[in-house]
């Protein structure tokens, strides 16, 4: 079982992809993501409710409208989006198990209850270096890595595929199925 949800995941895919080619934030909806990845737009929508929350994309009006980055890409840190997105967990949850070694009886002396316990320690150790390692990286540092990985027109794919269909939205209908052969096919990397 995994500690952080799929929509951890959703989220920062889709956040890489609201970052074009020069690190700057493009905009496209729940709906535009949702399809580009083929992950569910309803989950989607509820992810992005708790980004916006967390004031790390914003709405933006219009017929044409979606999300945008609220902040440069350079200053929105995983750690930012996991805990938006599922609140800050803990890796470890202590049950002071030392207080019920079977020797203590009803009453476990004070040097056993001295301190943190010392499982508890190293799992809180631990928490603080992950923490910290999600701190450490960025929405840009993440989109740079795909940009490194990716053919060099990919980003200008991306970015051409969610103006096409933010063109299409005239009137605030989605394109029809005899448009949709117009939108390129992008293959994504892993």
């Amino acid at each position: 079982m995994s500690l952080y949800s799929a929509g951890v995941e959703y989220g920062i895919h889709c956040l890489i992809f609201l970052v074009d080619e020069l690190g700057e934030s493009r905009e496209a909806s729940v709906r535009d993501l949702a399809d580009l990845q083929g992950v569910p737009q309803e989950y989607l929508a509820k992810v992005f409710t708790k980004l916006a929350k967390a004031k790390l994309v914003v709405a933006t009006e219009g017929v044409r409208g979606g999300f945008k980055l609220a902040r440069p890409s350079d200053e929105i840190t995983v750690l930012d989006i996991v805990t938006a997105i599922d609140g800050h967990k803990l890796i470890f949850d202590c049950r002071e198990v030392r207080d019920r070694c079977a020797l203590f009886g009803s009453s476990p002396p004070a040097w056993a209850q001295k301190g943190t316990c010392s499982i508890h320690a190293v799992m809180l150790t631990a928490q603080k270096r992950m923490e910290e390692a999600l701190a450490q990286q960025t929405i840009l540092d993440l989109a740079r890595r795909v940009g490194r990985k990716a053919p060099p027109d990919f980003s200008a794919q991306i970015g051409s595929w969610m103006s096409e269909r933010r063109d299409n939205k005239s009137g605030g209908c989605s394109p029809g199925p005899e448009n949709q052969g117009d939108i390129p096919v992008v293959n994504l990397p892993d």
